[in-house]
C-alpha cells in the first residue's frame, strides 16, 4: 500500500530520480523557463518553490540549504541576487505550468514551467539588449 506516500517515482532509482530533479531545477534557476512533461513539471514545481523560499530568507543557513540541493554556484548566486529578490513580497505561487502539446515521440503531454513574472524580465531584458545595441550602433567605428 502507498498510504500518504508523497511524490512521482518516474520509473527511475532514487539516485537517478534525485539527479533528474536537480537537474530540472538547476535548468529551471538557469533559464528560468523549461519545457518537459507535466507530471516532471509538477514536481519540479514543488522543490523549486522551495528553493525559491530559501532564497527570500537570504540568510546563511538557507544558502547553505539551498546549496545541498543545487549544487551548482552559478545558480545559486542567480537564485539569490536576481530571482529571490523579485518576489520578496509575495507569500509562494513563484511558477506557473501551462500545457503546451503532446510530444511526437511518445504522445506525453508537455508543459512549460516558468517563473509568473518571466515575461515582463524577458521584455525588460530585450529593452536593455535594444539600447546597448543603438548605442554600438551611433559609436562611429575608427
Amino acid at each position: 500500500m502507498r498510504h500518504r506516500v508523497d511524490g512521482r517515482q518516474f520509473g527511475r532509482n532514487t539516485n537517478q530520480r534525485k539527479a533528474l530533479l536537480r537537474g530540472l531545477v538547476n535548468a529551471l534557476i538557469e533559464h528560468e523557463r523549461i519545457e518537459t512533461t507535466v507530471a516532471k513539471a509538477k514536481e519540479v514545481k514543488r522543490i523549486a518553490e522551495r528553493i525559491v523560499t530559501l532564497g527570500i530568507r537570504g540568510d546563511l543557513h538557507a544558502r547553505r540549504l539551498a546549496f545541498s540541493y543545487l549544487s551548482n554556484r552559478s545558480s545559486l548566486a542567480k537564485l539569490f541576487s536576481e530571482i529571490a529578490p523579485r518576489f520578496a513580497g509575495r507569500n509562494g505561487g513563484y511558477l506557473r505550468i501551462v500545457q503546451t502539446r503532446s510530444r511526437v515521440n511518445d504522445s506525453a503531454p508537455l508543459a512549460v514551467l516558468e517563473f509568473v513574472d518571466f515575461e515582463e524580465t524577458r521584455k525588460t531584458r530585450e529593452q536593455k539588449a535594444e539600447k546597448t545595441k543603438k548605442k554600438e550602433a551611433e559609436k562611429p567605428s575608427a
